[in-house]
């Protein structure tokens, strides 16, 4: 933003002509900071091929001057970034320590960058070296990965072997999709390989050669991976324990399981009877602590006769009230909704009440009432064939003694009844809540209650696909060739790495020192926390920019900063970024 100054401060500066330049730093120069520290400049530079009549600004500060916009603003279109670059072209050029111009960032060069991306050769390796480089740095654990899959939608056009197609989807069916597969690093959720893949593709299949770029990328040693019960397939789990490592995953009811979770819920209830159970405890957030499962576990062997695997897993058989009762409450409201339905079957007559005359058609219509609410053999139901007779002249005229008459009957089927069988009710309800997990982990490594705890710690890596979807905004795609929609998926999972580093640092260093930040919640200033999302953190930037005062010619005279509040100071410091990150953009340079 260019203000002239007025004419009183112009003859004060001695100066006929001056500009005033300000730009809103705010967030950009802590992200720009976070994602050297995390060594992006270098790894990227390091994997991605320059080209000849490339201009001098590197990939590295490319992908990572872009990302900075991106978390930013919440906007991935390639056409923007250039507008933005020119409103910010001293700040960039400080953070970077190099000239930089709009035309660094055209629409053509960005696209060039995804190309890049989308290469397996280049994004496996980038990945694997940007995993080493931040488990160094952080010293983070690489213990437990949890690996998921989300899908993405977006107006596109479906082609025949395209990235987007139509498939099953939590977002929206009616239109195509691609799916994203990923492998991230508990307890900060932090990705460590993610696969674009087309919409269409079932999730089963998709775990094992995420696996294997993990491993491949890890310090050897044996790992934990977690997953929902697509991972649970048999062939997957043989991948993981022929590598010699663990996993966790509940059994889906399909196949053989269903016959087999009914004899284990069985001897579940029968343990519970007996008091047998092992409980499950946690504390909740008011410091008490509450009874979340309890179960039992057995032992089985498995074996892959193709590939000559053995191995033993333990079968973690387990009930969750909390479950249970939302499993009651769902019965309880699809028997109201049957009792309704029946009953408006067979309404009193009246005039616009259909009557039903056929006892087949109301033996239909009750079964498929039963049948839609999944109450079958819940609910009796007795009805009674009802006859009424009337008695008419034959022929038409007003009736007399002599004319002949003649009986009609209207035939109508009643429901009378419709009642509950409380015992199959009950019956059905205590076996409501249970689950089965699979591990091949020993108990020493984890037990049954850490195994619960720990499968129910899934939503970390839904945080991913959360900022996946809300903060950098991946859908709509603005872009449509398929090398653009798998190259820009990839960058902006870089994005989620930095947010989620970033948060999970700033919370290690509170905890660590059993201490809390102010000043993070502007609607409750005496709100105080020690576990902040790396959104509130960036938000504690707000208002912070840089001002230039120049001549006409360009030359600087000064430049001025917001000065850092205390709390800014505090999560640089807590995130071991200097405040010179911000205080270096004072220094006048007239290259700039």
């Amino acid at each position: 933003m260019r203000v002239q100054l007025a004419q009183q401060a112009k003859t004060i500066l001695g100066q006929s002509d001056l500009v005033m330049i300000t730009e809103r730093v705010d967030d950009v120069a802590l992200l720009i900071g976070q994602m050297v520290k995390m060594g992006f400049v270098e790894v990227l530079d390091r994997h991605l091929p320059r080209h000849w009549k490339q201009r001098q600004l590197s990939w590295g500060w490319t992908a990572v001057i872009w990302l900075a916009y991106i978390l930013t603003e919440g906007d991935h279109r390639k056409v923007t970034v250039a507008a933005y670059i020119k409103g910010m072209q001293h700040t960039l050029s400080h953070l970077s320590g190099q000239r930089i111009e709009p035309l660094d960032f055209s629409d053509d060069r960005l696209g060039h960058l995804l190309t890049h991306f989308s290469k397996a050769k280049y994004w496996h390796a980038i990945e694997q070296d940007l995993n080493a480089c931040s488990i160094e740095v952080y010293a983070l654990s690489q213990d437990v990965i949890r690996c998921d899959a989300t899908t993405v939608s977006g107006a596109h056009d479906v082609a025949d072997g395209g990235l987007v197609q139509f498939g099953h989807s939590k977002d929206d069916p009616t239109r195509p999709q691609i799916k994203v597969m990923m492998g991230a690093l508990d307890p900060l959720g932090m990705p460590l390989a993610t696969d674009v893949l087309s919409g269409e593709r079932a999730d089963d299949g998709l775990s094992i050669p995420i696996i294997k770029r993990i491993e491949a990328g890890l310090s050897p040693g044996e790992l934990l991976f977690v997953g929902d019960c697509k991972m649970s397939a048999f062939a997957t789990r043989a991948y993981m324990a022929g590598r010699q490592h663990g996993y966790l995953a509940p059994l889906p009811l399909t196949g053989g399981t269903v016959e087999a979770m009914a004899q284990w819920i069985d001897e579940g209830i029968a343990q519970d009877r007996d008091g047998a159970l092992t409980p499950i405890m946690r504390v909740n957030p008011c410091g008490q602590e509450v009874l979340v499962a309890q179960g039992y576990e057995l032992e089985r062997p498995c074996d892959l006769a193709v590939s000559a695997t053995h191995w033993s897993e333990r079968v973690l058989v387990v009930r969750s009230p909390v479950h249970a009762a939302q499993q009651a409450v769902g019965l309880e409201k699809r028997l109201v909704h049957a009792e309704h339905k029946l009953a408006a079957l067979t309404p009193a007559r009246g005039r616009g009440k259909r009557q039903l005359t056929d006892e087949v058609t109301l033996v239909e219509a009750i079964a498929r009432v039963l049948q839609e609410q999944r109450v079958e053999g819940l609910l009796t139901v007795a009805w009674e064939r009802q006859v009424e007779q009337q008695t008419h002249y034959v022929g038409r005229g007003r009736g007399s003694a002599q004319r002949a008459q003649q009986v009609r009957e209207h035939i109508r089927y009643h429901i009378t009844r419709i009642a509950r069988e409380e015992d199959t009710i009950a019956t059905l309800t205590a076996r409501f809540g249970w689950k089965a997990f699979v591990t091949n982990a020993t108990q020493q490594r984890l037990s049954l209650a850490d195994a619960v705890l720990c499968y129910r710690n899934a939503y970390r890596i839904e945080r991913i696909f959360n900022r996946l979807k809300s903060r950098v905004h991946i859908a709509p795609l603005f872009v449509t060739r398929d090398d653009q929609i798998e190259g820009l998926t990839y960058l902006l999972t870089l994005g989620v790495r930095v947010l989620t580093v970033m948060e999970f640092v700033l919370r290690r260093s509170l905890q660590n020192e059993q201490t809390h930040l102010p000043g993070l919640h502007p609607e409750n200033g005496k709100k105080m926390t020690n576990t902040p999302t790396a959104e509130r953190i960036l938000k504690a930037f707000l208002e912070v920019s840089l001002s230039i005062l120049q001549t006409a010619t360009g030359e600087e005279i000064r430049r001025w900063l917001t000065p850092l509040s205390a709390l800014q100071q505090a999560i640089l410091s807590r995130l071991g970024l200097a405040t010179a990150l911000y205080q270096q953009l004072e220094i006048q340079n007239s290259g700039n």
